[in-house]
């Protein structure tokens, strides 16, 4: 019964996530503020560094500008400039 169940929900969530658009930050509208879902990298690194700017899921993040391939966002109190490669990163 519990297999059973669970199988249920995992399929069930599985097809939420099929009609979930996947949205990075280099998508984001310029002075909204958007809640970070995730951080989609396989790169330790990355992920380690974003932690550091206060990246993460939960967090609230704003795209202030972009100027070429760099992106000036607000995070907890703070303006970061992050290049492209990071911004894709971050799901929002």
């Amino acid at each position: 019964m519990e297999l059973a169940l669970a199988n249920i929900f995992f399929n069930r969530k599985a097809k939420n996530n099929k009609a979930v658009k996947r949205q990075d930050l280099t998508h984001a509208e310029i002075n909204r503020p958007y809640v970070i879902r995730g951080i989609d990298t396989d790169d330790r690194s990355v992920k380690d560094f974003l932690f550091t700017l206060g990246c993460y899921e939960g967090e609230k993040v704003t795209v202030i500008s972009v100027l070429a391939d760099n992106y000036i966002i607000h995070v907890k109190d703070a303006r970061y400039s992050i290049d492209r490669e990071l911004a894709k990163a971050i799901l929002i």
